[in-house]
């Protein structure tokens, strides 16, 4: 299988074409650019411009903002000269989408306009179209007559142009011919994309957004390939996971989408689109570009596995495993909670992983998101524990125990080939920065094993990478336990480097679980300037809390609902963000459901394909509900609409009230 980046192994920049963006370069050897979007009505220029100033002030390199008709870009200019007067110059992009038009006007006044190859020309109506190649050749030269005088328009001022593909809004055409697919995303942008470059005009960058981490990853890397083998060159890249979401969630599916491309070099501007006011993006994005510079090394190595890898990076299957107690086969990923540092383990300190004991009953209340294991390090557990729950401690600790079937030992490599006495499931703790060939090949065939691996120092994920690439070609099947220790003293920083870090794993196929560490003592208790804090009550449950987070976002463990929510701009018409919550408060026990939350029907029907449940603005203080792609409630007063959802949903046998599982 093809590459689609330079190195799997270590860290190497994807050099790709430079692109002059007003006062600014991108691509190239040129910094990762980091950029917002603002949220007040376009026509309201002061609020624009104030909020603009904040972003910029905030660290933002570049603002868009929304122009959906003519007025709204002819207001751009405005917009321009009112930052100017304040000595502000950077770059502005024009959001545009359904209006040729507006995107036209805009392009004579702001330094950069993005279109979306879905909406530009095409319309999106979910219909099946049949093609013959030669119809089908006939709406490319449609698109070819409709596209190409925004091109001239940018060549004579100089205007750069974003072609940015969202997942959710590909065209009837596209989706006819290539399905919901990534090489659909890909094909919609690639078919501009000629027709740019067919007029000499190569001021371009790209983007492939969708909600889903996996697909937005995919999509990329199927771009790059396909731009390398049609042209020998890769224009830069704008990286973004739309409809993310707010709060912790928004912040980890952003950093795993995000952050996985990062960590292979590849991204040469990012926004992270959270449900929240938009100078609070910057400092996600600046966290995670810092986390890609200080987690790995540019040093190019790769070990003549340049060209080919034993999976498929363009589509997701998962690591086949055997099965070893719950881990592996086709168990969901099991999350270990770490209580190493814990200086005693009672039942109430099971709390924060998701289980309460009721003395009175004798029995466990287990919630959806509760660990299946611990890590006890040295220390013993005196207590019955619920039956879901089980212990891996150290090895010379495990020999002293009499109940074996609730305790495993982790052993290191040494320990295991010298050990006596195993356990019927076998914990090994493997630094994969260090060789581990010799070992691999002694312990082959061992069904009992299940691999707990980390990396310490520069590209840990690449290091892990390459482990799993081994056990590929020596087809070891044991399952693997992804282990991650952070040493950043904010929970932003750390929530940005776990997701980066086990999502550009997670995202592969790769890993049976997850282990999360950092030590406490190294925490901030004060809040930094300019930073979002999350809530985090304790430390244990935050790490909990961030396991499950990521086998959400990766699709390879539900534990709760899912929202899709897109960040606020000046098409919204509703409070998103005061939606959001209300929405997440009486429906965030509704586990597996993904329920999307849109402004406007520009992120309505379409970016919220992967939805289940849709409640997107059609109008002022009017509300459309979904259920799938299909409208089934029609402008409804936004006073009512949250309580006409849950109808919705109880009319479609999805609402449960919220209960508590009891076990014994």
């Amino acid at each position: 299988m093809q590459l689609y980046c330079n190195a799997i192994s270590a860290y190497k920049r994807l050099k790709t074409r430079e692109v002059k963006i007003g006062n600014l370069m991108l691509g190239g050897d040129h910094p990762i650019l980091v950029q917002t979007m603002t949220t007040p009505d376009t026509m309201d220029t002061e609020a624009t411009v104030f909020q603009s100033i904040r972003c910029i002030e905030a660290g933002a390199d570049m603002i868009r903002v929304t122009a959906p008709s003519k007025k709204e870009a002819e207001n751009l200019r405005n917009i321009k000269e009112e930052l100017h007067k304040r000595g502000y110059c950077t770059p502005l992009v024009a959001d545009i989408h359904f209006t040729p038009n507006a995107a036209e006007i805009a392009a004579t006044i702001v330094e950069k306009v993005r279109v979306n190859p879905g909406n530009y020309v095409d319309k999106k109506k979910f219909e099946q179209i049949e093609y013959t190649d030669a119809e089908y050749a006939e709406e490319i030269e449609r698109i070819r007559e409709r596209f190409t005088p925004l091109v001239k328009i940018c060549k004579e001022h100089g205007t750069a142009m974003r072609i940015g593909t969202n997942h959710g809004s590909l065209s009837d055409r596209i989706m006819s011919r290539y399905g919901d697919t990534a090489i659909g995303m890909v094909e919609s942008a690639m078919e501009f994309l000629r027709i740019a470059r067919n007029e000499d005009y190569h001021n371009i960058v790209l983007s492939m957004k969708s909600s889903n981490p996996l697909v937005m990853v995919q999509a990329y890397r199927l771009l790059i390939y396909h731009m390398m083998q049609e042209f020998g060159e890769c224009y830069p890249l704008h990286l973004g996971v739309t409809e993310a979401g707010d709060g912790e969630d928004g912040r980890i599916k952003s950093a795993i989408g995000i952050g996985s491309l990062l960590n292979d070099g590849i991204g040469d501007t990012i926004r992270v689109s959270l449900t929240e006011d938009p100078e609070f993006e910057i400092p996600v994005c600046k966290d995670l570009v810092k986390s890609v510079a200080l987690n790995n090394k540019n040093d190019y190595a790769e070990p003549g596995l340049l060209g080919s890898l034993p999976y498929s990076p363009f589509e997701y299957n998962k690591r086949h495993t055997l099965p070893v107690k719950n881990i592996g086969g086709t168990h969901v990923p099991v999350v270990i909670a770490d209580f190493m540092q814990a200086p005693q383990i009672n039942p109430g300190s099971l709390i924060d992983i998701g289980y309460k004991y009721d003395q009175d009953s004798d029995k466990w209340t287990i919630s959806d998101a509760a660990a299946d294991y611990i890590y006890s390090a040295d220390k013993t557990v005196d207590f019955n524990l619920p039956g879901t729950l089980s212990v891996i401690c150290n090895y010379n600790t495990w020999q002293q125990q009499t109940a074996k079937e609730k305790y495993f030992p982790l052993f290191t490599k040494e320990e295991y080939i010298l050990a006596n006495k195993k356990s019927t499931v076998n914990f090994i703790s493997l630094d994969t920065t260090k060789p581990y060939h010799d070992f691999l090949q002694k312990i082959k065939g061992d069904d009992t094993i299940v691999f707990c691996i980390y990396a310490n120092g520069p590209n840990a994920m690449q290091h892990c990478r390459m482990f799993f690439v081994q056990l590929l070609l020596q087809k070891i099947t044991s399952p693997v336990i992804i282990c991650l220790e952070s040493y950043y003293t904010t929970v932003d920083e750390q929530l940005i480097q776990f997701s980066a870090t086990a999502g550009g794993l997670f995202v592969d196929g790769f890993g049976d679980g997850i282990w999360l560490i950092n030590d406490p003592a190294n925490m901030l208790n004060t809040p930094m300037k300019g930073r979002t804090y999350l809530p985090m009550q304790n430390n244990i449950q935050f790490l909990n809390n961030t396991s499950f987070s990521i086998l959400q976002a990766v699709r390879t463990r539900i534990s709760k609902t899912e929202f899709i929510s897109c960040p606020s701009c000046g098409r919204t018409l509703f409070d998103l963000q005061e939606t959001t919550a209300k929405i997440r408060k009486v429906t965030s026990h509704l586990k597996g459901l993904k329920i999307a939350i849109m402004g406007c029907i520009v992120n309505g029907p379409g970016e919220m394909a992967d939805a289940d449940f849709g409640y997107v603005g059609s109008g002022p203080g009017k509300i459309t509900l979904y259920k799938g792609k299909e409208v089934v409630k029609r402008n409804i007063d936004d006073q009512v609409a949250v309580e006409e959802l849950i109808n919705l949903l109880k009319e479609n046998e999805v609402w449960i009230e919220p209960t508590e599982i009891i076990h014994n």
